[in-house]
């Protein structure tokens, strides 16, 4: 399943804020530096769906804010659990 996300990287806390439009907004506390905010994202969201850390990836965006990311395994389900009621 590929998903939007627009990432807000340097943030206080990490944190899914809801959707944004057709895009999951995601809070990370890294910064957007050296791809730190990249790879703690993938963790965040590994973490977040209750899957192992190789099954999310970064499909497009890596320089972006707006990033398509790729996460294998992942029910439509756990994707509304976790992110469907939060705006």
């Amino acid at each position: 399943m590929r998903i939007g996300v627009k990432v807000v990287p340097g943030a206080s806390r990490n944190g899914i804020v809801g959707w944004l439009g057709e895009d999951l907004k995601v809070r990370i506390q890294a910064p957007a530096t050296d791809g730190k905010a990249n790879d703690a994202l993938c963790k965040f969201l590994a973490g977040e769906f209750g899957l192992p850390l190789h099954a999310v990836t970064i499909f497009s965006g890596f320089a972006s804010r707006k990033k398509i990311v790729e996460v294998e395994g992942l029910a439509l389900e756990v994707l509304e659990k976790v992110a469907g009621n939060r705006a």
